[in-house]
């Protein structure tokens, strides 16, 4: 009989061995929150870059339509001042040459204009997404 009760635990042993076990679970669960932590510190970052690369592609983009713009008006100027003693079948070339030249500028301004749309709107997705990880972040904290 005395073989028998040493073979049962105590009811303190199976607290102890119930709080060990538990403590053993908050613990991996308490690594896992870290790991998680440090992963979203990660995507926050790369965010906080790819939103950089975004504003630098913005001004970029905004440089070069200021860019078409002056060309533009450079080559307006052009046109009136050069050329001058030209047959009408001359004229009528080279209107017809720099009316596709000022399609196809205007095809680039477009295509400018369409860009910056698209990075504006990136950058403002990029923004709430960085957000939404900040406040997950401070949770987690």
């Amino acid at each position: 009989m005395e073989e028998h009760l040493r073979a049962v635990p105590s009811e303190l042993e199976i607290i102890k061995q119930d709080f060990e076990r538990r403590n053993a679970e908050l613990e991996k669960k308490m690594e896992q929150m870290e790991e998680e932590k440090m992963n979203l510190r990660l995507d926050a970052d790369v965010q906080k870059l790819e939103a950089e690369r975004l504003r630098k592609g913005k001004t970029k983009a905004g440089e070069d339509l200021d860019s078409l713009k002056t060309d533009y008006k450079k080559l307006r100027l052009l046109i009136r001042t050069v050329g001058l003693g030209k047959t009408s079948e001359q004229w009528r070339e080279e209107i017809r040459e720099e009316k596709n030249k000022v399609d196809s500028w205007e095809r680039r301004f477009q295509e400018v204009q369409t860009r910056n749309e698209i990075l504006k709107k990136s950058l403002s997705e990029k923004q709430k997404e960085k957000g939404e990880l900040e406040n997950r972040v401070t949770e987690l904290e």
